[in-house]
C-alpha cells in the first residue's frame, strides 16, 4: 500500500464508492479507499440495505440528492446485469390525516419535478393488486422510484474508479490520524500510514468511532432495523428471484414499507420501540464489525405482520423464510452530516447517508471537495449547523431515539422536540414564564413564541384565522402581538440572536457588501 494520497476516503459503502468515482470524474485519482471488511460486501448498511429509493422530500437538498442517485445507479451494471430496477412507487392512507399529507407531498414531488400524482383506491389497488382496498383512500403515485443493489452498486462504481486509478484496500482498519496545526496530515491504519491532503470519512453507523479517532464527534445514533422476507407466495409464482414487478410501497400510517421481491415480499417495520446501539456493541465476524444484530424477538415485529394480514393479506399469511436485525444512523435532525469538520481542516465528513440518497451524496461531496463550494444549496445537511449543545451524547441519543419513532409521522413545520429541552435559557426565562410565554426551541435556546398574558390584545384588530393544518402550533396572540409593535412599541428578547465580532483590515468593505444598510457611520448607532 501506498504511503501517500491526495485524498483517503474511509469507508467503501456507497457513499465512498460514489464519493471515489465522482473525484475521478472530475480529475482527482490520486484516492485511495480503506473498510475494515472485505469488498463489497464490507458488512456496513451497505451490505444489508433493503435498497428501496423513494425521492418525494419536503426538503428540495434531501430530494435532489435522491434523483442524483436515481440517475447514477440507472447506469450500473455488474456481472447479473442492471444494478436498478425503476419500480414506481405508492404511499397509501389509511386515514384522512395521511391523505391530506399526501396531498402535501403530491405537492412537493410536483415542485421538485417530480412525477408524482394522487390515485384514488381503485387506482391504487391497480398497482398492487393484492392491496386491500377496504381500508386504502388512495396513495401518492411517483413514477422513477425503485429498487436498487446495493453492494452490487457500490461495487460498480469501484470499479469505474479503479479504471480511472483510484485504488482501493480492503481489510484495512484505520487505527488513527494524524493532526497537526489543527489540520489532518495522515490515515494511520493496521497496514501503515498514508499522508493525506484531505480526508473524508464515510464509515457510516461506525463514523462517530472513526471521528473520535481524528478527536471530534459525530453527531449520529445507530439503531437497529427489521426487516423480514416471505416464503414464495402462490400468487407470484414464476417471478424471477430477485425481480420487483411492481410499485414499491409505504404504509407510513403504519410506520412500515413493503417490496414484492420475486414470488415472496420483503417487509420493513419502524413500529416497535427504537432499539439504539453503540457501534462499538456491534458483533464481529471474520475479524470485522458487522452492520447486523442477531435475530430478533418476534413482539417487535408482531404490528407489522397483523397490519401486512389486514392490508396485502396473501404475503401476511405466510411463513417468514429470513429475518434481518440491519443497523442504520438517525442524527439529532435526521438529516446527514456532510461537509468539511468545523475544527479540523481538511476532514470532510460523509455520514448518516441512506442507500435513497448515496450515490448522490458522493456527487455532491466530491463536487464540494474538489471546487470549493456545493452546487446547491446544503445548509440542511451541513455538519456545521449544529451547535456545541447538539455534540453530548445523550443529546444525540435521545434526539436520535425521537427522530426513529417519528421517521414517518405527519410532521408540522413548527412541530417541537420533546426533550431535551430548557438548553440554553435567555436571563429573561423566568419573567417570559411568568407572563405565560409559550417557548420554541431553535439551536438549543427557549424562545417565546407568544405570550398567553396578551391574550387581552385580541379584542383590538381583527387577526386573521388559519385552517386547521396551518394553525397548529400557532396562536392568534402572535398575530395580535404583532400589530401592538407595529402600532405603538414592543419589547423583544434578542438574547438567542448570533453576535458576530468583525475587525480587522478591510472589515467596513467585508460588512458593507454583507448587509443592505450603509454601515460607514460613526459608533453609537444602530444600523
Amino acid at each position: 500500500m501506498q504511503d501517500r494520497a491526495r485524498i483517503v476516503i474511509v469507508g467503501a459503502g456507497i457513499v465512498g464508492c460514489s464519493t471515489a468515482y465522482h473525484l475521478a470524474e472530475l480529475g482527482v485519482t490520486d484516492v485511495v479507499v480503506l473498510d475494515q471488511g472485505p469488498m463489497f460486501e464490507t458488512g456496513g448498511s451497505t451490505s444489508h440495505a433493503p435498497g428501496i429509493v423513494f425521492q418525494v422530500n419536503p426538503s428540495r437538498t434531501v430530494s435532489k440528492l435522491a434523483q442524483d442517485t436515481v440517475a447514477i445507479f440507472a447506469g450500473l451494471h455488474d456481472e447479473r446485469g442492471p444494478v436498478w430496477q425503476s419500480t414506481d412507487s405508492l404511499e397509501i392512507a389509511t386515514t384522512h390525516a395521511r391523505y391530506e399529507e399526501l396531498k402535501r407531498r403530491e405537492a412537493y414531488g410536483l415542485a421538485w419535478d417530480l412525477r408524482a400524482r394522487l390515485l384514488d383506491t381503485a387506482e391504487t389497488v391497480a398497482k398492487v393488486p393484492l392491496l386491500n382496498g377496504d381500508r386504502i383512500l388512495g396513495a401518492l403515485f411517483v413514477e422513477g422510484d425503485g429498487v436498487v443493489r446495493p453492494w452490487a452498486a457500490a461495487g460498480a462504481l469501484a470499479k469505474l474508479a479503479t479504471a480511472r486509478g483510484v485504488r482501493f484496500h480492503g481489510n484495512t482498519p484505520v487505527t488513527g490520524f494524524r493532526v497537526e496545526g489543527g489540520r489532518v496530515r495522515a490515515v494511520e491504519t493496521a497496514a501503515g500510514t498514508i499522508l493525506a491532503d484531505s480526508v473524508v470519512i464515510a464509515a457510516g453507523i461506525w463514523g462517530p468511532v472513526v471521528g473520535r479517532l481524528a478527536g471530534i464527534t459525530v453527531p449520529l445514533m445507530p439503531f437497529r432495523h427489521l426487516y423480514v422476507e416471505t416464503d414464495p407466495l402462490p400468487e407470484r409464482a414464476g417471478i424471477p428471484a430477485g425481480t420487483v414487478n411492481e410499485p414499491v410501497t409505504r404504509h407510513q400510517d403504519a410506520s412500515m414499507y413493503w417490496k414484492a421481491w420475486g414470488e415472496g415480499y420483503g417487509i420493513g417495520s419502524y413500529r416497535h420501540d427504537p432499539l439504539p446501539i453503540e457501534a462499538s456493541g456491534l458483533p464481529w465476524e471474520d475479524g470485522h464489525s458487522v452492520a447486523h444484530m442477531p435475530d430478533f424477538p418476534d413482539e417487535h415485529f408482531a404490528f407489522a405482520v397483523a397490519e401486512t394480514r389486514s392490508l396485502l393479506a396473501a404475503a401476511g399469511r405466510q411463513p417468514i423464510s429470513r429475518r434481518l436485525n440491519g443497523v442504520f444512523s438517525f442524527t439529532p435532525d435526521a438529516n446527514s452530516l456532510m461537509g468539511e469538520s468545523p475544527t479540523v481542516k481538511g476532514l470532510w465528513l460523509a455520514e448518516a447517508i441512506w442507500i435513497t440518497h448515496g450515490g448522490g451524496a458522493g456527487k455532491l461531496m466530491a463536487e464540494w471537495i474538489v471546487e470549493g463550494v456545493p452546487t446547491y444549496d446544503v445548509r440542511e445537511v451541513d455538519i456545521r449547523r449544529f451547535h456545541h449543545h447538539a455534540y453530548g451524547r445523550p443529546y444525540i441519543r435521545r434526539r436520535g431515539i425521537q427522530q426513529y419513532r417519528e421517521v414517518y409521522d405527519i410532521i408540522h413545520p413548527n412541530d417541537q422536540f420533546s426533550e431535551p429541552r430548557n438548553l440554553r435559557l435567555s436571563p429573561m426565562h423566568g419573567r417570559q414564564k411568568d407572563l405565560g410565554a409559550v417557548f420554541f426551541e431553535g439551536a438549543g435556546w427557549e424562545r417565546p413564541r407568544w405570550y398567553e398574558s396578551n391574550a387581552h390584545l385580541l379584542v383590538g384588530p381583527d387577526v386573521p384565522l388559519r385552517g386547521r393544518w396551518e394553525a397548529r402550533n400557532w396562536s392568534p396572540i402572535a398575530g395580535a402581538e404583532h400589530l401592538a409593535i407595529r402600532e405603538a412599541a414592543g419589547m423583544m428578547d434578542l438574547t438567542p440572536f448570533v453576535k458576530l465580532r468583525i475587525s480587522g483590515r478591510g472589515a467596513l468593505g467585508y460588512v458593507q457588501r454583507l448587509a443592505t444598510a450603509d454601515l460607514d457611520r460613526a459608533p453609537g448607532r444602530v444600523t
